[in-house]
């Protein structure tokens, strides 16, 4: 098998593993949400459950087809053209990735570290110490 039919068929199936990761993925978030929504009978875990799994399946999704145009960007005839295209596909897919991150996990991926670890460290040295563990005491 020659070269370039090799990455012909390992970009077909980068899109082939894409799309289908974001239909069973709607499959499978649809249902959890049921599942969930049957042992809490609580309507908003159950589509809090539905928003999460299916965000992290269309995330999945948008990642595998990413790699699948920078596979077929970097083995095709280099162009001006090829690379602004792949450039413009990438930019919105990164921008849709990182809208339904935020939108799932409710804050964005270069502050996470901001408002969980200096909470984290706040609320370490605010808990008090079990007597036990007190040599105070």
């Amino acid at each position: 098998m020659d070269t370039h039919k090799f990455f012909e068929v390992a970009t077909q199936s980068f899109e082939v593993l894409g799309v289908l990761a974001m239909v069973l993925g709607f499959v499978f978030a649809f249902f959890l949400a049921g599942r969930a929504w049957r042992r809490t009978n609580d309507g908003g875990r159950a589509f809090k459950t539905l928003r999460e799994s299916l965000g992290g399946a269309i995330l999945l999704g948008l990642e595998l087809l990413v790699a699948a145009d920078i596979v077929k960007t970097v083995t095709s005839t280099p162009s001006l053209t090829d690379a602004a295209v792949l450039g413009l596909i990438v930019l919105i897919r990164t921008v849709l990735s990182l809208s339904i991150q935020i939108e799932i996990e409710g804050v964005a991926p270069w502050k996470k570290a901001l408002v969980t670890g200096p909470q984290v460290l706040a609320r370490a040295a605010r808990k008090p110490l079990p007597p036990e563990a007190d040599p105070g005491r």
